[in-house]
């Protein structure tokens, strides 16, 4: 595909929102992803319909080439959801050095540390099932993928 036929695509089924300045209004459902898609890059994030803290966010930018266009994409956690991913983690870390250093009680230094790090697996493996569906949902919006 040329670059203008991509950009068309995901603008067709892309819904621009501004959450700060107007209430969300009913789901379409042409629209498969809320964000702001310009001339060579985007910002999406799948629409839903409930709370979801592990909702990839997806950045792209697309490049012409000769034989049409390259699109680079990068997915990463939305940034209130990395705040707090770390800020927990910090947490979790600085209560197992207490535990561990000033307090002399190991067992709960590991148990404080095992919750920090269970908390990250749990949020890696969980951010890593929604960005395989975003994958399969914007392939199949630009017909890459037969439909599964």
């Amino acid at each position: 595909m040329s670059c203008g036929e991509v950009i068309t695509r995901l603008g067709a089924f892309t819904r621009e929102i501004d959450y700060l300045s107007q209430p969300l209004r009913a789901q379409s459902e042409d629209h498969v992803f809320n964000g702001k898609v310009s001339k060579d890059d985007f910002r999406l994030s799948l629409v839903i319909h409930k709370a979801d803290s592990f909702l990839p966010l997806i950045k792209g930018r697309i490049e012409s080439s000769r034989a049409g266009c390259i699109i680079f994409l990068d997915y990463s956690l939305f940034p209130g959801s990395a705040f707090f991913l770390a800020f927990w983690s910090v947490v979790t870390l600085i209560m197992a050095l207490f535990f561990f250093f000033a307090a002399g009680e190991p067992t709960f230094a590991g148990i404080s540390l095992a919750v920090g790090i269970g908390n990250v697996a749990f949020a890696w493996s969980h951010f890593q099932r929604k960005v395989r569906q975003s994958q399969r949902i914007f392939h199949k919006m630009l017909s890459l993928q037969k439909n599964t």
